[in-house]
């Protein structure tokens, strides 16, 4: 008898790779659930839709005359274990945009398009979606569109409950607009943004003093905090980007993007050989969680600014004679900011930066 050529009509047939552990018609199912979330976030200049090999974009469909690119790439690191083990999963995807956005931010340009890579042990569709929600609430907070991205399903290489997130950013800014440490020089005033928390940074030294050290249970209510454990520290990180054209019209030389490393190795990045940056810690208010974090993980305050941002997401470089009004704009923007110092000349070759 003759078998019929139709693998759906024998029983015996099985999919070896399905065996293994991937499900590439789970997969494609995923794909198109989120399709929807990708087309929300179509901005001008959008050109393909998700799900090609490729996808394109027009920047002088976006505004741009002529543009330089910039490009970022970025992960949220090991909060994720925080996520995975407070099984919340709709903010972390807002944590990639951010750390990707708000670095091409610091370059002065405004991003365009997004893209994602989710590594995950197995495909679990109703979690799965809640990450890429929360991407898709990011590229419309960063104003960008998410255009394409790649879930891979690595059975063996991650726990079937685990898995890793990474961004990549493409922005553009119009020649000669760039924010760039050649730019800042002595007698210019140093503006702080406030942060929304511990963003997506430190979280290596978060779980080691939460976790390890104290044994606390993220669902613990923390009075000095005002909410859980949990809550507090998976707050997503605060995207930036809306407020480029305030920074633009007060003049801003250059931005820090205050991530890993804390405060002064991320603002001498954006100063220039020859110069000093000088902020002063009392002209900003810490917020409740690096005073606790400080506490309970006996960290001196060196430490502490040396891993955290302390209360700054964002530290900007602009002329003295403009920094008041640049505070008042990006208050009224509903932004926290502070002048937080100021840089002066230094006489050395490498830029330095120092918290006092």
């Amino acid at each position: 008898m003759t078998k019929s050529c139709n693998p759906g009509s024998n029983k015996e047939m099985t999919n070896p790779y399905k065996k293994a552990g991937v499900d590439v018609e789970a997969g494609e199912r995923f794909v198109d659930a989120i399709k929807p979330l990708a087309a929300a976030t179509r901005i001008p200049g959008t050109m393909d839709s998700l799900g090609g090999f490729g996808a394109a974009f027009d920047p002088t469909a976006a505004g741009f005359k002529d543009p330089l690119l910039v490009s970022g790439t970025d992960g949220v690191g090991t909060k994720l274990m925080i996520a995975i083990r407070a099984n919340k999963h709709d903010t972390v995807g807002i944590d990639l945009v951010a750390m990707n956005a708000n670095d091409v931010l610091a370059v002065g340009a405004r991003p365009l398009f997004f893209l994602d890579y989710m590594a995950v042990g197995k495909l679990h569709p109703e979690r799965d979606k809640a990450i890429l929600s929360g991407i898709a609430e990011g590229c419309k907070l960063a104003g960008c569109a998410l255009i394409g991205g790649e879930t891979a399903e690595l059975p063996g290489m991650y726990p079937e409950d685990e898995y890793d997130l990474a961004g990549f950013v493409v922005g553009a800014v119009e020649r000669g607009q760039e924010f760039k440490p050649e730019l800042v020089s002595p007698g210019m005033t140093l503006v702080g943004i406030a942060s929304s928390g511990l963003h997506s940074n430190g979280f290596s030294l978060v779980r080691q003093i939460v976790c390890t050290q104290n044994g606390l249970n993220l669902k613990s209510h923390v009075e000095e905090l005002g909410k859980t454990v949990g809550e507090e520290i998976l707050t997503p990180t605060r995207i930036y980007t809306r407020l480029l054209p305030i920074l633009r019209k007060h003049g801003v030389a250059a931005l820090a993007h205050i991530t890993g490393g804390g405060l002064a190795s991320n603002l001498a990045r954006a100063i220039p050989p020859g110069s000093k940056a000088i902020i002063k810690r009392d002209n900003w208010p810490r917020p409740a969680v690096f005073t606790w974090l400080q506490r309970i993980g006996k960290l001196t305050t060196e430490e502490l600014e040396g891993v955290f941002n302390c209360g700054l997401g964002i530290i900007a470089a602009c002329p003295a004679e403009q920094a008041d009004d640049l505070v008042r704009d990006l208050s009224s923007a509903g932004e926290f900011a502070y002048q937080v110092g100021e840089v002066v000349a230094y006489d050395g070759d490498d830029p330095r930066a120092e918290v006092i």
